[in-house]
Parts: C-alpha cells; structure tokens; sequence
C-alpha cells in the first residue's frame, strides 16, 4: 500500500491542512495515477483531489474561474496549483478521463471516517439509509444523458446516512433511468431504506424481505390491501391504522409476502407506509418515514453552497470525478465541523474556514514579504560595509 504524496505546498496553511488532514495523513491508496504515454502526468492525482476541493469550498462557478484563481490567486498558486501550473487544456482532460478510481478510493474511505467521528443521532430506531435520485442539468452535446426530446439531464442516485447525515453511495445513469434497481445497490443487509412513493414496487418488497433488508417506503393511497392481521391503534395518536398486509391485486401484482402497513395524519395529510419493521411503535414508524426529508434538505444545501451541478465536464466519466468531487469536500466539511467545533456542517463554518484560509495566505505573504525586505537590507548593509 502506497501512501498518496504529502500535500506539496511550500506554506503552512493550518486551516487548509485541518481541512485536508482525513485524507492526507490518514489514507493509504494502492492506486497510483500514472501517465498513459510518455509524457509525464501535469496534474497528479493529489493536485486534481485539491482543485476539485479548492473549487467547491471557494463556489465557484466554472472551470475557466477555478483555472483563473489557480493562475493568479496567491494562495491558490502555493497551495493548491501544480507547482509548474496547469494548462486548460490538461486540466478538462485529467477531469474526463483520469481519477474515478482513486477517488472513489477515497469517498469510501471518508465515508468509514465520518462513521467514527460522527454521532448516530437516531440509532434507536436502526440503520437508516434513504434514497433519492437527483436530476443533473447537461447540455445538448452530452448525448450519453438521455431524458426526453430537447432536453438532457444526468441522475445522481444517492444513499444517505440519516443517523450520520452523510452521504454513503453514489451512482449515476442518464434522466430517463428508474431509480428502484439502485436499491439493491445501496441498501445492504440488516439495513433500513427509506424511500418515497416512486419507490413502490411489490416485486421489490418481496425481493427485500427474502434478502433479509428492512423498508419504509410511502405507497399510493389507492393501493389494494388485503387484512391479514389487525392491531390496535392508540386513538390520541395520529396512527390510524396499522395492519399485516398483503398489497396489490391477487393474480396481478400482490405481494407474496405479507408486510405491516401503517396509516397515519399529519398537517392535513394521509400517510400510508408499508415497511417489514415490526420492531418499531407505529408513531416510530412514522417518524422514520418523515426523517427521509433529511435528503432534500442534504442536496438543497450541497448544491447551494458548494455548486456541485455547475458542470466543468461533460463525459459521464468527467460527471463523476465532479460529483465525487463534491462529496469528497462535503465529507471532509463534516469530518472537520465535528472534530473542530463538536457540530453539524453549517454554511457559517464553511465561511469561517474560508476566511481563516484567505486570512492565513495574506498573513503569510506578509511574512514572506518582510522577509525578502529584511533580506535585502542585509545584502545592501553588507554591500555599503564592503565598500568602505
């Protein structure tokens, strides 16, 4: 197993290398990045693991500002840059073609990482994992992401830790790509995926269950359902129903396992989750379901404040490296947030960081500057001694 480099910057940056620290003195990668001809690489694959990390934690907005910033910024030409610079066009083409597989080395690592550092807020009610696709904005040329006549759109296919809030898997297929075989993908046994209508499919309840996975997935108010079992429901609760059910239509497309079925009321709303957790209340039940708005509130955020969809590639492969990318600063925020400030991420911490960073680099080219000054003062004072 061979270390990735240590982080190659000439300044001593605390706020960076705090930032930074779960990866580069924390992992070790038997996946090296090497040239695939005889040129040397320009971008190796530390450097491409920081500019996609300098790029989210700063907001930017393209590729052309973050190559900008890498060119002309102080601290981003000492700290982050290669240290011959990169070209635009080595930078687009590291980003189609080179690093998935190191970084998803690295995604699954901090993923284990924040498992230890982050608290599990709700482990009462078990391993909870929610899923949800979220539609990628493209462009015309991108032909691979299908979605419908005149429009192209990526899926990114999500799993979320609800006790942690973090993400823990990731996928991504064209628009027009379903999102229910992702589960088995996602969840794993002895977990509990919780999911939202679009999710429901009695072939899958079944599956789930003989697989030994738990579910807690919304259905259609209009689904059959036939009784197997009645149990009694608290009438001050706002649980209205809880039964073992057998769901859809016989001949057509019932279940062949039996599962519970709770109904309950909620802001002038009726819920009906099917879920195979028998070792939940109902009103446990419920609350597991509400938890899966945690998601949503993940990707409003990840998307506002770290502006993961703003493309900088267009191939699924350079997709990804941008979305692992994304994660990867999302994780390390976490990871940082907790064991610096005992907290969940928050938008004021990440500009509080980005100020301690820009502060640091302006004091430090102070110090460097004075330095020179004081060095030249030195050579003249020798330089006037000499001449008398």
């Amino acid at each position: 197993m061979r270390p990735f480099k240590r982080l190659k910057q000439r300044r001593k940056l605390r706020a960076f290398n705090l930032i930074l620290a779960p990866v580069f003195e924390r992992f070790k990668s038997s996946n090296e990045l090497e040239s695939r001809g005889y040129r040397p690489l320009q971008l190796s694959f530390d450097d491409q693991l920081k500019a996609l990390i300098f790029y989210h934690l700063e907001e930017f907005s393209s590729g052309s500002e973050l190559l900008q910033a890498l060119e002309q910024n102080d601290f981003a030409k000492e700290c982050v840059a290669p240290p011959k610079g990169i070209k635009k066009s080595s930078f687009f083409e590291a980003i189609n073609t080179r690093g998935l597989e190191q970084l998803s080395e690295v995604f699954s690592h901090l993923v284990k990482q924040a498992g230890k550092a982050l608290p599990a807020e709700y482990a009462q009610l078990g391993k909870l994992v929610t899923i949800d696709g979220s539609l990628i904005d493209a462009v015309l040329s991108m032909e691979w992401a299908d979605y419908r006549n005149g429009s192209k759109k990526a899926k990114a296919h999500v799993g979320f830790d609800i006790n942690r809030g973090i993400p823990r898997k990731i996928y991504l297929s064209d628009g027009k790509e379903g999102e229910r075989p992702f589960v088995d993908k996602i969840i794993e046994k002895g977990e509990t995926g919780v999911m939202d209508r679009g999710y429901q499919s009695h072939d899958h309840f079944d599956q789930w269950q003989s697989a030994e996975k738990f579910f807690v997935c919304r259905i259609r108010e209009n689904t059959h359902k036939t009784v197997i079992r009645e149990n009694a429901v608290n009438p001050d609760s706002i649980v209205f129903y809880d039964n073992a059910v057998l769901l859809g239509t016989k001949g057509i497309n019932r279940t062949e396992k039996e599962l519970r079925l709770v109904g309950y009321h909620i802001d002038g709303k009726d819920y009906w989750v099917a879920t195979n957790r028998y070792d939940l209340t109902a009103e446990e039940v419920a609350q597991v379901y509400k938890l899966r708005w945690n998601i949503e509130t993940f990707f409003g955020w990840w998307k506002r404040h770290l502006k993961v969809y703003h493309l900088i590639a267009r191939s699924e492969y350079g997709l990804m490296v941008q979305i692992l990318g994304g994660l990867i600063t999302y994780l390390l925020l976490a990871i940082y947030c907790r064991e610096q400030h005992n907290e969940p991420v928050s938008i004021a911490r990440v500009r509080e960081l980005r100020n301690q960073i820009a502060n640091e680099a302006a004091e430090d080219l102070k110090s460097q500057r004075t330095r020179k000054t004081n060095k030249n003062k030195r050579i003249k004072s020798k330089r006037r001694h000499a001449k008398t």
